[in-house]
């Protein structure tokens, strides 16, 4: 129970970082948080792939969910110029 309440949140941390980090793009408290928590498989996948690992510690987790966060805002915010 207590590491879903620490994913969520890192998620909701994260999501919000990614959204000031991407200038504002950021789409409220609960898309942030949602965007922030697929953030973290997102770029604890895409860093994994380049061989950097950000370690297991709660500022490891953060740091992957808002570089996946960022990574996935950057993505919408394409698909939304269209």
């Amino acid at each position: 129970m207590l590491g879903i309440i620490i994913t969520i949140l890192i998620g909701a941390l994260a999501g919000f970082l990614a959204g000031k980090i991407t200038k504002g793009t950021g789409f409220g408290f609960w898309i942030n948080l949602l965007v922030g928590i697929v953030g973290g498989f997102v770029g604890g996948s895409v860093l994994g792939w380049f061989g950097i690992h950000c370690g297991e510690t709660i500022i490891g987790r953060i740091i992957a969910a808002v570089i996946g966060a960022v990574l996935l805002l950057w993505i919408i915010s394409l698909i939304n110029k269209k």
